[in-house]
């Protein structure tokens, strides 16, 4: 009766204290709090939580606990405000305790994790408290907490910046149900609750993300991890700070302002280099959108891309332009200004400095123009591959969801330094490669060209990194020149923008003991659709579908197993910007409507949700009636000779509608060895290609992709 009222005269006091100190803020739907078997799950960043969540949800719940938190003297004085029962995540016998409590009607608290995250990301997932709802049939109500990890109630250290009392949310999502598996075995049902728990999990990561544009993510990270914090380095070997990084947003941002209007596409063709990330950002703030050219295209794409985009401002740099020896290509260009850095830097008069040092350095916030996360953030090109380059336009909302679905699957964290060499024109060097690090807090290394093979292991080994982003042709090079020791500290190898061969996946286990993580995605897509990862892998596949995305297949006649992959989430594009309607933004168009985003990609998908892909609908040939995987024809090779590189195409037949063409740096292969290989994988005859190209080098991309538009040309003159 005591403890009661001591608990009743105690809780307005202790929740009047948390909103004042840590200005906390619950965001919420219409939820239903009165069900008869309740169970809250949230995310665990500190010990403050079970606190805040007693105080702000509107029940008396019981907390499970684990037996050491409960066994603490100063834990035990929290405690005493709330209904506990301590557990042992190990024991059998823990979750029958918490199916008795929540079949007795009492709403129950439980932390999925079973611990104080230490990464400041999401954690192991326990089977347990899935294994309860689905068992009770209760409904789960999830809590995301956010803030908490920089109080110094947390477990995180190190270069982690803890505050006194930072900004806390709380945020209560739709309720959901866990229905029972239908696993053959207990232990198989278990564990597909516990995958369906970490789902969700996941999905309150990105569901509770805030809206913001990218100048203000950038605001609020540097806010979150202090304006000293050294965080980027490029190949000048000068490390900047956020507020290094805020100072040349802030400068140019306000120099390309006086030369361009608000919603202008301001062409940027700049290499991997800080002031590139500082303009991206200053032209954020102050409504201007940056299209990333590709440097590496002839002048008839990237003349394309400038009309599609109506893009009448180029910025870049004279030593660049001299040093990528862009003159000529630049020079061919009609209809566009040019505007060089180094004249930007030399306009910077003593009135913008004072400007800088006296006001907008102080009042970041302020300098940015009014704007939605559903505006346009930056418009990217498609690389070609299939024809001419069409630009992508992609919401702030696109692009820092995207970034949130990569994080709640990958603990990345400000230990992390990530490498990255994949240029900033491509989607993949963009979100993953650039903008993820800067606004997650982890250092990152800018490196200007992903072709210097032997360079960029040396520089992961000197520069101590632990993420490094790549394509299957780039890492099957960095693989092959490295050092067995130079990639000592990699945590992460992430490969995405073509299939990952099989070849490289076996190189860096044997010779650095690293597994590839393979991703899928489309510039179209922000780009991350899938991606394997430490708590959900399988070789063979891309991995399962990012949180927030929904796919749907359809049917392709002629081939039997999955269909076209298409898919909707947050992180799918605005439209298209195409040089036959410059200008005029295309939403992407689906048979299954508004939203929906089709891949052009045939997938399968296993029962677990990994993904494998098939091939892409153009690139299938149809040879006597018979669809044909061009895909499959470059396995073959693959596999009949490994080390060399391979490409197929098709020209047309007379008499089969069209033939194969394999086109391949092994001058000695043939159809030979082609067919023994078909014959042991079980591959069809149609599949060996009767006409073989023997190439010194194939065709590539700026972003490191076969150029299979060359090569349909040169099949078709064979």
């Amino acid at each position: 009766m005591l403890r009661s009222l001591m608990r009743r005269l105690l809780r307005p006091v202790l929740r009047t204290l948390a909103r004042l100190l840590f200005r906390i803020e619950v965001s919420a739907q219409a939820i239903d709090f009165h069900h008869p078997r309740l169970l809250v799950v949230a995310n665990h960043q500190s010990f403050l939580d079970g606190l805040l969540l007693g105080l702000f949800l509107p029940i008396n719940p019981v907390f499970v606990v684990h037996t050491t938190i409960a066994r603490s003297w100063m834990f035990r004085i929290l405690l005493s405000q709330v209904d506990y029962l301590a557990v042992d995540p190990a024991s059998p016998m823990a979750m029958k305790k918490v199916i008795r409590l929540v079949e007795s009607g009492r709403p129950v608290v439980i932390f999925p994790e079973g611990r104080i995250t230490l990464t400041g990301s999401l954690m192991k997932v326990y089977d347990g408290p899935a294994f309860v709802a689905a068992k009770t049939g209760a409904t789960v109500l999830p809590v995301r907490l956010d803030g908490a990890e920089r109080s110094y109630f947390s477990r995180l250290s190190g270069l982690n910046r803890r505050q006194l009392f930072p900004k806390i949310r709380l945020t209560i999502l739709p309720e959901r149900h866990f229905p029972m598996p239908t696993g053959a075995t207990a232990k198989l049902r278990r564990h597909q609750s516990g995958e369906a728990m970490r789902r969700l999990m996941q999905e309150m990561v990105v569901a509770a993300r805030p809206a913001d544009t990218l100048y203000g993510a950038l605001c609020t990270a540097v806010a979150t991890h202090g304006r000293r914090r050294r965080l980027l380095e490029d190949v000048k070997q000068v490390e900047y700070s956020y507020n290094d990084l805020l100072k040349m947003a802030l400068i140019l941002g306000r120099q390309i302002e006086r030369l361009s209007a608000p919603g202008e596409h301001i062409g940027l063709l700049l290499p991997n280099l800080a002031p590139t990330v500082g303009l991206i950002f200053g032209l954020s703030a102050r409504r201007r959108i940056p299209a990333m050219l590709n440097y590496t295209a002839g002048v008839e794409a990237m003349q394309a891309a400038c009309t599609a985009a109506q893009v009448r401002t180029i910025v870049t740099s004279r030593a660049f332009v001299e040093q990528a020896k862009l003159a000529d290509k630049l020079g061919a260009l009609r209809a566009v200004r040019l505007v060089y850095l180094e004249d930007v830097r030399a306009a910077i008069g003593v009135a913008d400095k004072l400007w800088l040092l006296l006001w907008a350095l102080h009042f970041p916030r302020r300098f940015a123009l009014p704007a939605t996360p559903d505006e346009a953030a930056v418009v990217l090109f498609t690389s070609g591959s299939e024809g001419k380059p069409k630009g992508v336009v992609l919401a702030h909302r696109a692009i820092l969801a995207n970034i949130a679905q990569i994080r709640s699957v990958i603990d990345f964290s400000v230990h992390d330094k990530v490498l990255n060499a994949l240029p900033v024109f491509h989607s993949f060097g963009l979100t993953a490669g650039t903008l993820l690090p800067i606004l997650s807090g982890a250092s990152l290394f800018l490196y200007p060209s992903p072709l210097h093979y032997r360079v960029i292991p040396e520089l992961a080994y000197d520069r101590g990194c632990t993420v490094l982003f790549g394509t299957s042709t780039f890492l099957a090079n960095y693989g092959k020149f490295a050092h067995p020791y130079d990639f000592y500290r990699l945590r992460y190898v992430v490969a995405g923008a073509e299939k990952l061969a099989d070849s490289v996946r076996g190189l860096w286990f044997e010779k650095f003991g690293l597994r590839i993580f393979e991703g899928y995605g489309a510039t179209e897509t922000a780009p991350v659709l899938a991606v394997n990862t430490p708590m959900a892998y399988r070789t063979g596949t891309v991995g399962t579908l990012l949180p927030g995305i929904e796919l749907q297949l359809q049917p392709v006649p002629g081939i039997d197993t999955g269909g076209i992959l298409h898919v909707r989430g947050p992180n799918v594009m605005s439209g298209y910007l195409k040089a036959d309607q410059p200008g005029i933004l295309q939403p992407p168009v689906s048979d299954l409507g508004n939203g929906w985003y089709d891949t052009g990609d045939v997938v399968e998908v296993d029962a677990d949700g990994f993904i494998r892909i098939v091939g892409r609908v153009k690139r299938f040939a149809k040879i006597a009636g018979e669809m044909i995987s061009l895909e499959v024809v470059e396995k073959l090779a693959n596999a009949a000779s490994p080390g060399q590189h391979h490409a197929a195409s098709s020209q047309p037949d007379a008499s089969k509608g069209e033939a194969l063409v394999l086109f391949t740096t092994d001058p000695a292969l043939n159809r030979e060895q082609l067919s023994t290989v078909a014959r042991s994988s079980g591959a069809p005859e149609l599949a060996v290609p009767r006409k073989i190209c023997h190439l010194d080098a194939l065709p590539l991309l700026g972003t490191g992709k076969i150029d299979y538009v060359t090569l349909k040309k040169m099949a078709e003159a064979a």
